[in-house]
């Protein structure tokens, strides 16, 4: 059976791929975006109920369509996901889903991105999966004890999943911070690992949403980007450091009763033990220990010895014609964020469009 073809592919129907999906529209390109999720948000839909974004309302707008939900607050989870969901209908972007990419490589000049259902082939691919793919949990968490229950963040909903008893959340980025404070309205909590600052003024309120976060935007796509020797200092100072807090501050939790403890090194006796030889009797444990990047299914030469993606602003140079939007600094501190998608979007598909497609005998097929 011979595979579909398109003249661009893109891979992930979040908010950096529907971007990039907007703006080859415009440009009149055949293209068709995929997605594993069974709706369009879901990548929102499977994080915590308690959700918010940092993102005041008047800068979540993707562009070409703004978004129309409440301005006095910032946006759910729920809201961001049906923002992203309206956009793609309102914008009538083809975008289909339930299909899982399992591999992406190259045959006779073209892309090959295999599915679960079938091959799709393709002169350009646009990878806008993410930041972040797969959950992250140290290799001993197989040693705690088999009455201890275990969940990574991303599957953390609520309280009412969990069984009785404290709890220990292991992480101290934003997401562990929202469920230790969130957990602590219930049962006994520790939250284990260093606190790497915090934004010290409330960013829920109006002075944040309508100046400062101006501000901090400026800084995140302006000013901390490659081209500046201070946005190059701030990405090497980032490798391997987790994210300030934003939301909530150690203040808070001190006084929702969270207790902070060192380092979750190990167990012994089943139980989790800290740097500080800790040895702590809970119920649960939330890892909340971040993600990896899984790109192990891309069969493509693109790769430096560290085992990232070699690239100049979301374009690779080895492999013409793939494409990435929503890398981490792809090329500034707000590229992985709601507002820093639509620079980059528009910048690799501007290069997409100045790239000569290569001449095949075949036709391409036409989805508008």
């Amino acid at each position: 059976m011979d595979a579909e073809r398109f003249d661009t592919v893109v891979i992930g129907a979040g908010q950096a791929g529907l971007t990039a999906g907007y703006h080859l529209r415009e440009a009149g390109r055949s293209f068709v975006i995929v997605d594993a999720h069974d709706r369009i948000g879901d990548n929102w839909r499977e994080r915590y109920d308690s959700l918010h974004l940092f993102t005041p309302p008047w800068a979540v707008g993707l562009d070409g369509f703004a978004y129309p939900g409440p301005r006095s607050t910032m946006p759910t989870r729920d809201q961001m996901a049906d923002y992203l969901e309206t956009y793609a209908s309102a914008l009538a972007l083809p975008v289909r889903l339930g299909v899982h990419v399992t591999g992406l490589s190259e045959r006779h000049g073209r892309f090959v991105i295999s599915t679960d259902r079938d091959q799709l082939e393709a002169d350009n691919v646009v990878v806008a999966t993410g930041a972040h793919r797969d959950p992250r949990v140290p290799a001993f968490a197989t040693d705690l004890a088999p009455a201890i229950t275990q969940l990574h963040s991303l599957a953390y909903r609520n309280p009412a999943q969990l069984p009785e008893g404290p709890v220990l959340v292991v992480g101290v980025g934003n997401s562990g911070a929202d469920i230790a404070l969130e957990l602590a309205q219930s049962r006994p909590v520790w939250l284990s690992g260093p606190i790497n600052g915090f934004i010290p003024v409330d960013i829920d309120g109006w002075i944040s949403r309508h100046i400062a976060f101006r501000i901090v935007r400026f800084l995140g796509l302006h000013v901390l980007t490659l081209r500046t020797p201070m946005g190059r200092r701030a990405l090497a100072k980032s490798a391997g450091k987790g994210d300030p807090l934003v939301r909530v501050k150690p203040k808070q939790l001190e006084a929702a009763g969270v207790r902070r403890v060192g380092k979750t090194v190990g167990t012994q006796d089943g139980r989790p033990i800290t740097e500080d030889g800790e040895n702590l009797d809970v119920a649960t444990v939330v890892w909340a220990t971040g993600f990896r990047h899984d790109l192990s299914w891309i069969d493509l030469p693109i790769f430096g010895q560290d085992g990232a993606v070699v690239h100049a602003r979301g374009v690779v140079p080895d492999a013409p014609g793939l494409y990435f939007v929503g890398l981490p600094f792809q090329f500034s501190r707000a590229s992985e964020t709601v507002p820093g998608v639509g620079r980059d979007a528009r910048y690799v598909v501007k290069h997409l469009l100045r790239r000569a497609t290569p001449a095949h005998d075949d036709g391409l097929a036409t989805v508008r």
